[in-house]
């Protein structure tokens, strides 16, 4: 398989960078993609030239590192599937396809496609937790949870942070990732005590990073390679509001 890989190239955030495109000739359709750059940086590399500065870890669809826009689409054109889990077989001979990196103030580049998300990172510290000290764990099963809330809560836990929803958002907007931190743990009975004071402090956060403001367009939920729902959005307004001018969730 032959193709023209359309790439950003740029030394630093303080540097302007600009797309560079590449001829490889030697892809198979059993590759991922992140193989796929590899055997681009290996051709590089022979070539005495700079090889292309991306993201990865675990290459098993669960750290979420693995942040590239491929073709317009964040982690690339397959819905439910990082980039590390896309492989070549979704693209044809002689096609282009353009790569960069997330855009948005709160992920400034770091060099080429890889961004710093530390954003992320400080909005968990935020609170993002439970800070109870509870000693050994409890069995799984001594504090009754509701199945059906069992259930919303694990879907919002399964947000693995990868910021694809701040990506495809056209107002670099955090509210998906940071409705599900606040869902997850709003819908157990452990998290319930510190509500009010974590969706603040992470809402607070948020805003501090830079993050742009939901207009409620969805993309985020479509290009969400975990598939986590917005009904986590307006959970979080409940939360949020409820914690502003009192009441309960449920009022």
């Amino acid at each position: 398989m032959k193709l023209t890989l359309k790439i950003w190239r740029q030394p630093n955030a303080e540097t302007k960078g600009s797309f560079e495109s590449y001829q490889l000739d030697n892809v198979t359709e059993h590759m991922s993609f992140l193989e796929m750059l590899d055997v681009l940086n290996e051709q590089l590399i022979a070539e005495k030239k700079e090889p292309v500065s991306f993201e990865h870890d675990c290459r098993e669809g669960i750290c979420g590192t693995c942040n590239l826009v491929i073709n317009g689409h964040p982690h690339g054109p397959n819905e439910g599937t990082t980039t590390c889990q896309l492989h070549m077989r979704h693209f044809k001979d002689g096609d282009t396809i353009t790569i960069e990196p997330f855009r948005a103030k709160a992920f400034p580049i770091i060099k080429d496609l890889v961004v710093n998300r530390d954003a992320f990172d400080r909005i968990i510290q935020a609170g993002g937790y439970i800070s109870v000290n509870t000693g050994q764990a409890q069995d799984g099963n001594a504090i009754p949870v509701e199945k059906g809330q069992a259930n919303e809560a694990m879907n919002a836990a399964s947000c693995i942070g990868c910021g694809a929803c701040v990506a495809a958002c056209p107002n670099a907007s955090a509210m998906l990732f940071v409705s599900a931190k606040v869902s997850h743990l709003a819908l157990l009975p452990q998290g319930k005590v510190e509500t009010k004071r974590r969706v603040n402090n992470m809402v607070k956060q948020m805003d501090t990073e830079g993050f742009g403001y939901c207009s409620n367009i969805t993309a985020c939920e479509a290009e969400c390679p975990k598939g986590i729902s917005i009904e986590n959005i307006a959970r979080m307004n409940r939360e949020y509001l409820t914690s502003v001018f009192g009441g309960s969730v449920d009022d």
